[in-house]
């Protein structure tokens, strides 16, 4: 029995690793992400996928974001089928940092709302419509029907993309309205020609705590904007915000969650614990008695003991505090209806005091056609 003792502490050396992909960042999250997809670690593409998207969005690079949404969302929407990460990372013995990345609900949510909003670039609305109930679904229980989605763009969007499409979008702006607890959205403008989607602040970001670090938690994002006004030679605009991803990130209909990985950390907990009362409980039984059968079964207790620390250490319950970490905080959006012809207009993100932030007031030139939709990105972060 002794002989064996020596194997079972093997166990907790475990083996010396190196990292086999070791990325330089540069800044540029266009070069990083570049770089990570071809180079890092595959179970992160997705990761980069997102961080890409966002900032080809902002540097107006539309073709660049929409290739790599494309192919973002292949990935995202058959991630639980075949993938054999995902499939390890729900086992006690994985990691689930080490599953593939497809995000919390809040950021496949938005992977799908920005391809919506390219869609309506391009005069797709059938198909931005259709990313916007993906996001809906996403962001809803489908399948115990304990809460539905609550964001207000989504729904409201529907409706809208409804509406321009000679259609009945009513019942997606009553879904809307009772859901807008930080400002109201507008009835639907069927002769406006100019569409807005906006964004400001910084999104939240993930952290773990507790024991083991299983439970995800999220810091608030910080933004010093609170509403947008777009002025041009005909008309003033002041928007307020529709949703706000700190608080999609730390809720579920409404209702806050804790993101707590509980079956792991409470079986490492219990093999730990199981495992110091064997070991200690064998040893001493040994270690008292006179009698070599007693000795032996002190023994067999003890090694059983061990085994159960090993499994205890072999448990990895920390949560997956990687995060889509350029994402905004919050999403505004705004139609006006433009005689056809030149316009300029001037975009200014106000604070709580209702002033602009004069660092971040952007001006668009824009010529809008005589038919047709006129859409616009704006981010206080477009460069």
């Amino acid at each position: 029995m002794l002989n064996v003792l020596p194997l079972i502490f093997l166990l907790f050396s475990g083996c010396a690793t190196t990292p086999k992909h070791q990325l330089v960042l540069t800044g540029d999250i266009m070069v990083d992400g570049s770089n990570a997809i071809a180079n890092g670690p595959p179970r992160d593409k997705v990761l980069w996928q997102y961080r890409m998207a966002a900032a080809a969005m902002r540097q107006g690079k539309y073709d660049q974001a929409r290739q790599i949404l494309d192919d973002a969302l292949v990935t995202l929407q058959g991630i639980y089928g075949p993938d054999a990460d995902a499939k390890k990372a729900r086992s006690y013995f994985s990691a689930e940092a080490k599953k593939s990345f497809i995000g919390e609900p809040y950021e496949r949510v938005m992977a799908f709302y920005y391809r919506g909003i390219l869609y309506w670039m391009s005069g797709e609305l059938d198909n931005a419509r259709a990313c916007f109930r993906s996001g809906q679904l996403i962001d809803s229980d489908t399948e115990n029907k304990e809460y539905s989605s609550d964001y207000v763009l989504l729904d409201y969007l529907d409706g809208y993309a409804t509406t321009k499409r000679d259609g009945d979008g009513s019942d997606a702006f009553k879904r809307a309205e009772p859901v807008a607890k930080i400002s109201k959205p507008p009835p639907y403008n069927t002769k406006a020609n100019v569409t807005v989607f906006l964004e400001y602040g910084a999104g939240p970001i993930k952290y773990a705590t507790g024991q083991y670090a299983e439970q995800l938690r999220f810091r608030p994002g910080a933004s010093t904007v609170r509403a947008v006004a777009l002025k041009t030679d005909a008309k003033n605009v002041q928007i307020g915000t529709y949703d706000d991803l700190f608080f999609q990130a730390t809720t579920r209909g409404g209702r806050v969650m804790d993101h707590i990985l509980g079956n792991k950390a409470v079986f490492k907990a219990t093999t730990d614990t199981a495992g110091n009362v064997a070991l200690i409980g064998g040893l001493t039984t040994a270690a008292v008695s006179s009698d070599h059968t007693t000795q032996n079964i002190g023994l067999g207790i003890a090694l059983a003991g061990l085994v159960s620390k090993v499994v205890s250490a072999s448990t990895t319950p920390q949560a997956d505090v990687r995060t889509w970490d350029n994402l905004p905080q919050f999403l505004g959006f705004a139609t006006m209806e433009l005689s056809p012809g030149p316009h300029t207009i001037t975009v200014e993100f106000l604070d709580s005091a209702n002033h602009p932030v004069q660092s971040l007031t952007k001006t668009i030139n824009l010529t809008v056609p005589a038919s047709g939709d006129t859409v616009l990105f704006v981010s206080d972060r477009n460069s």
